[in-house]
């Protein structure tokens, strides 16, 4: 089945003016397409209602990446030449692997410049697909310089500058070191958690930092000579043993986010079950693959020919995904980022409190 895949499978075709430029004012104001993931049937709706859709005993698995301000720009030291600096993954204290332009003039030996000397950096090596090791040099604290200096690290589709830095931040963001949001989570106010939490749901915080993947698009024609690149995650006891105790119960484990999806598809034993754990995962869903903790998916619109429309065409079948993907465009959803949300679900029963 998954032999004959290709790349191009996965491709539709999406207009340019709904790919969201700014977040909505109120985050939980986003339309929410809900889609039966055994039958591919749909039902249009408002994310804040989603709680109504959300039964006592179902698990919500979030992500609590917090995203760095890690976008730099500066100039080359030299020359005085404008640079942009993206910080990927943290490989040891001021060592950083990063993504770098304009990259044919960024050797080992170039000296960077930002906010006037408060940061300066220089170029170690050339490392996999061409990222720079880059040592930073400053006075203080860095996440402090950096939040003075770096701004969010936009997705290259979004052009318009974002005036408040907390709308690219889930409300629940805790650890730094991702250098994209886990976008499906920028849906949910505290309020709505609040609500979803009352109802009897169960809420399971666990981490994994959005690294070089986000940026990446699939290259191979045959989807199975793609490349993940690895990601740093982490689950606590308490996560874990709350996934656990919903699928010991026969509730449902619902995934907020494809990241937060890898992150337990990565820990879990062949029985699905879960312990306290951390590490690098590259893992790679796509059509074929069989969940062993997820049972439901609340995600937004993904690129065409991306990882991610192969992940959830692994849940809800790839003819089931892009069906619903040309409705969302028929009824004018907004598409990524700031974009509205994906309910990939086995029931579209309300619970009645």
């Amino acid at each position: 089945m998954t032999e004959g895949l290709k790349t191009s499978d996965f491709n539709f075709e999406l207009p340019k003016e709904l790919i969201a430029q700014d977040p909505l004012e109120d985050r939980s104001a986003s339309k929410l397409l809900m889609v039966d993931k055994r039958t591919g049937e749909w039902k249009h709706e408002i994310f804040h209602n989603i709680a109504d859709y959300l039964h006592p005993g179902d698990c919500l698995v979030l992500n609590n990446t917090k995203v760095l301000p890690a976008r730099l720009l500066g100039i080359k030291e030299d020359t005085g030449a404008a640079v942009e600096v993206l910080l990927l993954k943290r490989r040891e204290n001021d060592i950083w692997e990063t993504l770098v332009k304009p990259g044919k003039k960024m050797k080992p030996g170039a000296r960077l410049v930002f906010g006037d000397g408060l940061l300066k950096a220089e170029v170690l090596e050339i490392v996999e697909e061409g990222n720079r090791l880059v040592q930073f040099y400053y006075d203080g604290i860095f996440e402090e310089v950096l939040d003075q200096l770096g701004e969010m690290p936009l997705p290259p589709y979004i052009t318009h500058k974002l005036q408040d830095k907390n709308r690219y931040q889930t409300v629940y963001a805790k650890y730094d070191g991702s250098a994209a949001a886990p976008t499906a989570g920028l849906h949910f106010t505290k309020e709505l958690l609040k609500q979803i939490e009352e109802k009897g749901v169960r809420l399971a915080y666990v981490t994994l930092h959005v690294g070089l993947g986000t940026f990446r698009p699939v290259k191979a024609d045959n989807i199975l000579e793609h490349h993940m690149h690895s990601e740093y995650y982490q689950i606590t006891q308490e996560a874990a043993e709350l996934i656990n105790q919903t699928k010991a119960e026969g509730k449902r484990v619902i995934c907020v986010g494809t990241t937060s999806c890898r992150t337990i598809e990565s820990a879990a034993d062949e029985n699905g079950h879960l312990e306290e754990c951390c590490g690098n995962t590259d893992i790679f869903i796509y059509p074929g693959y069989q969940f062993k903790v997820l049972d439901c998916l609340i995600t937004n619109f993904h690129l065409p020919e991306s990882t991610l429309v192969m992940l959830v065409s692994a849940l809800a079948g790839r003819e089931h995904v892009l069906a619903a993907y040309e409705e969302a465009i028929r009824q004018k959803y907004r598409f990524f980022s700031f974009g509205d949300a994906c309910f990939f679900t086995d029931s579209f029963t309300k619970d009645e409190d």
